[in-house]
């Protein structure tokens, strides 16, 4: 495909920083079962208009129209936590300075 489309741009509300892209128009009803649970009810958050050379924040339109063309859908998952970062939070500072 190289033509641009738009596509939908669901959030997981299950799960910070999990997107969901479909093409525009795509009953939701027609995703994987186990996505579906996992993923939760989507909230819509924006249409896009998504080309093959479009850049964004964690992927690039090329991947995500390949996956849209091959299995219906393009899942975004969150990004990975810094290893160790968790546990400064949780380290007490107090007369660490």
């Amino acid at each position: 495909m190289n033509e641009p489309f738009l596509c939908d741009v669901y959030k997981s509300p299950r799960r910070d920083e999990m997107y969901l892209y479909v093409r525009r128009g795509d009953d939701l009803k027609e995703l994987p079962e186990a996505l579906a649970e996992h993923f939760g009810t989507p909230v819509f958050v924006m249409p896009l208009l998504m080309t093959r050379t479009k850049t964004l924040a964690r992927t690039t339109g090329a991947k995500v129209l390949d996956a849209i063309m091959s299995q219906g859908f393009y899942l975004q998952m969150p990004p990975a936590k810094e290893p160790g970062m968790l546990d400064l939070y949780r380290t007490p500072t107090e007369g660490r300075y």
